[in-house]
């Protein structure tokens, strides 16, 4: 930061002034003194037109109050900003509360204890509480209302000071002794205040100061030291809070009268006096610190003594009470922003946030790009790139080639000018100071710096970027200490141990160019260095220490600005004799300029610099300074003879919202010099003057002149000198056009006057011209407008595209309604499509897809269009319409119409449906979907899976021990569709063998067929086994319940073939039953012998079973000795007899009726009765 004196106000009388108090948000100055004095001031509020200027503007009073009512010396003065409260004491002890009405200040209340004196008054972070302490030891916290909250006597203290937390739960009592103590927010005592500055030290001391900074802006670090306590006699101590027992100590070695806070609690300002070595008097001085404790500068004050000081809301002005002058000093604050490719970086704290806000602003196209990084330390920047230097987020763990050296404390981060991260690296010094040039970046801490090669993103991809800069072994990365002298040779390593050692002769600046780095040090010492070998080349002796270096252009000239704000230049190839005849390199130049604050050099000449002095920008060609320029503006960017400034102090007062009217661009003399040259004495007279001052901006302006006069052969020398080949091609086309007119509708339309030329053009009635500078500057709207004037045989397809071109313009807004209309008319139906898929429109969409040709190569992409929104009949429509059927099973499939896809498959004659299907069964089997599998199985004609799944359901219901009829009914059914299979089998055979007349042929194959089916046949089997069994089952059970006894034990008894299908148990108990009431009691004891034996009954079970035939047994016989005709003839019938499916009875006529579907049989005369067969009920 820089600061130096700007105004000096003299109190009326002479009165001495004892305080000062700034109000951060009105602006009023509150200043008291001796006999009473009180006083309110107020700077002008600038204007729009002094924004521009900033400091630069005249600041003259526009508020002079005098306010009446003490009588003694005004010691204290405090503001309520959130209120509008003014507070002052004087030594008489009484108290006014001040208020603002109407634009002056009036007495609001008053209190008087007329006991003590009131030492110290302060209000709380929010404005609610006051808390006045007494010289006696009273403490009164009172609301800003007037009432009194609490009030406490501290016996035997003297108190002076009193601070409050920026929570208001603690406050701090500064005693005369110079103890501290902490209380809270009730008053009651906690603990006294550790005091580490004060070690070591004897005789008597006193509080200079206690100020708090309550974090209403921000901290520029997480856990940032911002309670700072000092001494009378110098001793200064920041502290994180109350109980920090690690704080940063200063030893000002200066006598303190008061400390304040900045703004944002990033500059401590302390006041007070020097004894000066040469004379007796004191010197008044201000030292300003960081939080950290680092000294940014001194500002010596003239005057007697000075009493008090107080910053301003911003942070750019400090008003300093001396004897009877209030004094103002501006603030150049050392803002951390930079300037790339048209971007102006700067960087800004926020309360809401512990990051810094990094934002990168576009000041061609006014947009912004926010990036929040974690203790920021600077940014820098060059070209097209951005350097932002951070401390290492210790949280974050580092990739191993990131870093040889564990836990490196600094990140490198490379960003391109929209705030992209291409490439960090991570290092182990601290980066105070950081330069870049176009391929390296050098970051210097006080005894080593390190060089990175970092290339040129532009050669490179970002992929490339990241495999060539993730390499250590190249040598891109080296690290020097200060005090080496390396040949340029070595691959300079990376060795951070040499890098950490100390040197007695610190580095203070870095500045670098492709050519050379130099490095400045504390003993005003600057070493030259080669770049990229960096071998070390010369050394130069200043005679000053330098704070900021810059070089020029061609690396030939130095300028240096040390600490106190003196601007020297250095030679740095001139070759000098100095005092003891000694043949030097290098040699300090005679210009000196003092309380300069910031110079930029000229990027296209090494004799141009502009500097910023005080509130004054110079700009300086060959030393030799033109007329000032008002500005406190930072210089972005010089060349071109423009210097582009930014107001980084208005910018930074509303940090959110930069607005372009603070970038301003200064035209240097010899440029206004030319401009005006050619405006009033012409192009003749013009030309010599810039031949004798010759600049490419200075030719460019001349061609540009002669080019408005048609002075073709001026313009293309002039052209040819700022060697522009376009304008020299330009003017060649001027010089083959006949026409006068039409050379200066051209020449309008090369100044970008567009509607001129366009009137030029159509003035020599040439439409067609000025339709093609509309065209050409993207102007449809315009375009349209043009041909809809006149007509012609080409505006039919120029019509076409400037309807598409409009439709383009709507479409790209996101206006997709109006681009419809458009697009309609420009018959481009590809866009049209979009952007009826885009207005959700889909019957528009189905109307075009119908309106479309055959094949066309957009029906497949609204095709697509419709499945992505579930559309199925339309996109399978689209899809045929373009020759596409597989494309349309897909959908189908994709959208689950399956029988859609099924029917589209077997119409194209699709061989991959198989494959279809079984993605889609499994899909369905996994969500449990059996039926719908089975079903949709069956509608494909896959019966043999349909078969497998029935089979396995009907199985497992049956375990289930469900209702017997609908097992029966699943069992008929797998063994229904395993028949539909056999039938699809044959028929395809047939249908091959068709053709072929020979007998054996058709063997062959029949042969063939019955391989495949016996795998099948053992499944119809089994599932007509099932049916059998169950079908059996009700059946004896029916004819029992009817009374047909003898009918039901015939039909039992089959059942004993169905135990694997039908449980044992219910088989045997079903027999015994009927044989029981068939009184056939020798089956009937063969089933319970049966039974008892089963190994799956429960031993209860078993014992019930034994009971019963005990009981059944004892009554009859089991004798039966009875038999008929049929047991004879089945027990010597070789092979079984067909059953009767309608009775259970064998059958042994040889007439009998036959299923045609399930090949069971029924008697004859049975078959009368039954329109339906009685197991797979298909039709008699």
């Amino acid at each position: 930061m820089f600061i130096y004196l700007c105004k000096k106000i003299a109190i009326p009388g002479n009165v001495r002034l004892r305080c000062i108090s700034w109000n951060k948000d009105q602006g009023f100055i509150a200043c008291g003194g001796e006999d009473g004095l009180l006083k309110v001031l107020k700077l002008e509020t600038q204007t729009d037109e002094a924004k521009i200027k900033g400091l630069a503007a005249p600041s003259n009073l526009s508020v002079n109050q005098t306010l009446e009512g003490h009588s003694g010396s005004v010691q204290v003065v405090t503001w309520n900003e959130q209120y509008q409260k003014l507070t002052t004491s004087d030594q008489n002890g009484l108290i006014i509360v001040w208020m603002l009405y109407k634009g002056a200040w009036y007495e609001e209340m008053i209190n008087n204890r007329n006991k003590s004196v009131v030492r110290s008054m302060s209000w709380n972070a929010d404005g609610q509480k006051i808390c006045i302490v007494y010289e006696d030891g009273a403490v009164i916290v009172g609301s800003v209302d007037g009432n009194r909250i609490w009030g406490k006597d501290l016996k035997g203290t003297h108190l002076c000071h009193v601070a409050w937390s920026s929570d208001s739960k603690v406050l701090l009592f500064g005693m005369a002794n110079g103890e501290i103590h902490i209380y809270d927010n009730q008053g009651n005592f906690i603990v006294k205040m550790k005091l580490s500055c004060l070690v070591n030290l004897t005789g008597a001391f006193s509080i200079a100061g206690i100020h708090w900074y309550h974090g209403t802006e921000g901290y520029i670090e997480p856990d940032c030291p911002c309670l700072a306590v000092c001494y009378d006699n110098g001793r200064c101590q920041i502290m994180r809070d109350e109980n920090d027992h690690n704080p940063v100590l200063i030893d000002t070695s200066m006598n303190v009268v008061c400390i304040q806070w900045n703004h944002c609690g990033s500059v401590l300002a302390v006041a007070g006096s020097l004894k000066a070595t040469s004379q007796d008097k004191d010197v008044n001085i201000v030292q300003f610190y960081t939080p950290f404790g680092e000294h940014l500068r001194t500002l010596k004050v003239p005057g007697k003594q000075i009493s008090a000081l107080s910053w301003e809301g911003s942070g750019l002005k400090i008003a300093l009470a001396v004897d009877s002058y209030i004094y103002f000093a501006n603030i150049r604050p050392d803002y951390k922003w930079g300037y790339c490719s048209n971007t102006v970086v700067y960087a800004y704290t926020r309360p809401d946030r512990p990051e810094y806000c990094v934002v990168f602003w576009d000041t061609k196209n006014n947009e912004k790009y926010v990036k929040y990084v974690k203790s920021l330390i600077s940014i820098t920047t060059y070209g097209d790139f951005c350097v932002l230097a951070t401390k290492a987020d210790e949280n974050q763990p580092q990739e191993e080639h990131e870093t040889e050296s564990i836990g490196a404390t600094y990140v490198l981060v490379l960003c391109n000018s929209i705030g992209t991260p291409l490439d960090p690296k991570y290092i182990d010094i601290g980066p105070l100071f950081v330069t870049m040039t176009k391929t390296h970046v050098i970051a210097a801490s006080k005894e080593a710096f390190y060089i990175w090669q970092y290339r040129v993103a532009k050669k490179l991809t970002a992929m490339e970027i990241n495999q060539v800069a993730r390499t250590r072994k190249e040598g891109r990365e080296r690290i020097y200490h200060i005090d080496d002298t390396p040949s340029g040779s070595a691959d300079g390593h990376l060795d951070y141990s040499r890098a950490i050692e100390g040197t007695r002769d610190p580095i203070c600046a870095i500045t670098a160019s492709d050519k050379i780095l130099l490095v400045g040090r504390e003993s005003g010492t600057i070493q030259r260095y080669s770049l990229p070998s960096v071998g070390i080349v010369q050394k130069y002796t200043l005679n000053c220490r330098a704070y900021q270096l810059s070089l020029n252009c061609n690396s030939s000239r130095v300028a240096i600005i040390d600490l106190s704000g003196v601007l020297t230049f250095f030679d740095l190839d001139t070759r000098a004799v100095d005092s003891t005849g000694q043949q030097v390199i290098g040699e300090q130049l005679k210009l000196e300029r003092k309380d300069v604050w910031d110079m930029k050099w000229a990027k296209d000449n090494p004799d141009l610099f502009a500097m910023m002095e005080k509130t004054r920008m110079y700009v300086f060609r060959n030393l030799d300074p033109e007329e000032p320029i008002q500005t406190s503006g930072y210089i972005c960017n010089f060349e071109d003879l423009e210097i582009k400034s930014v107001l980084l102090d208005e910018i930074l007062k509303n940090p959110e919202h930069p607005n372009k009217d603070y970038i301003i661009n200064f035209e240097i003399r010899s440029l206004r010099d030319s401009r005006a040259l050619i405006e009033k004495v012409g192009i003749e007279e013009s030309s010599q003057f810039i031949e004798d001052n010759p600049h490419p901006r200075l030719w460019r302006l001349l061609a540009e002149a002669a080019l408005q006069k048609l002075d073709l052969q001026t313009a293309e020398q002039a052209f040819v000198r700022c060697k522009d080949y376009q304008g020299i091609k330009f003017v060649k086309r001027l010089g083959n056009l006949q026409s006068e007119a039409m050379k200066q509708a051209e020449v309008a339309a090369y100044f970008s006057r567009f509607e001129e030329a366009e009137r030029m053009y159509l003035d020599m009635d040439r439409r067609d011209l000025a339709i093609g500078l509309r065209i050409k500057l993207g102007d449809w709207f315009r375009v349209l407008q043009l041909l809809k004037t006149g007509s012609g045989d080409s505006d039919d397809a120029l019509l076409e595209q400037a309807h598409n071109a409009i439709g383009d313009y709507f479409a790209d807004r996101q206006k997709w309604l109006n681009a419809v209309q458009y697009y309609v008319q420009g018959r481009n139906q590809e866009r049209l499509a979009e952007c009826y898929y885009m207005l959700e429109d889909y019957q528009g969409l189905e109307n075009l897809a119908n309106s479309l040709p055959e094949n066309n190569k957009l029906l497949p992409d609204i095709a697509y269009m419709f499945v992505r929104v579930g559309m199925c009949e339309q996109a399978v429509s689209a899809f045929l319409k373009c020759n596409r059927p597989k494309d349309a099973v897909d959908t189908c499939v994709h959208l689950n119409q399956w029988n859609k896809a099924v029917e589209l498959a077997k119409n194209h004659n699709m061989k991959e449906i198989g494959s279809l299907l079984a993605r889609y069964a499994s899909h369905l089997l996994e969500k449990n979907k059996i039926l719908d599998a089975i079903e949709l199985y069956r509608k494909a004609n896959y019966f043999f899976e349909a078969a497998k799944l029935m089979f396995k359901i009907a199985d497992e219901e049956s375990k289930k021990r469900t209702k017997p009829l609908r097992v029966k009914k699943l069992y008929v059914l797998s063994a229904l569709l395993i028949e539909q299979c056999h039938e699809q089998m044959q028929n395809a055979q047939r249908g091959k063998v068709k053709g072929k007349s020979s007998e054996t042929a058709s063997a062959l194959a029949g042969l063939l067929e019955e391989d495949v089916l016996s795998s099948t046949n053992r499944f119809a089997d089994n599932a007509w086994r099932g049916a059998e069994a169950y079908h059996f089952f009700i059946l004896a059970q029916r004819q029992l319940y009817k009374g047909s006894v003898d009918a039901a034990l015939k039909t039992a008894l089959h059942l004993r073939d169905y135990e694997d299908i039908i449980p044992a148990v219910e088989i045997y108990s079903l027999l015994a039953l009927c044989a029981c009431a068939n009184r056939a009691f020798d089956i009937c004891s063969k089933a319970f012998v049966k039974l008892e034996s089963l190994e799956t009954l429960r031993p209860e079970q078993r014992q019930q079973y034994e009971d019963l035939a005990l009981e059944i047994f004892t009554r009859h016989c089991p004798k039966y000795n009875k038999k008929s005709d049929l047991d004879y003839v089945l027990e010597s019938g070789d092979e079984k007899l067909p059953i009767c499916v309608a009775t259970g009875d064998p059958i042994l006529e040889y007439r009998f009726w036959m299923c045609s579907v399930c090949k069971h049989c029924m008697k004859a005369k049975e078959a009368s009765n039954y329109n339906f067969c009685p197991l797979c009920h298909s039709t008699a």
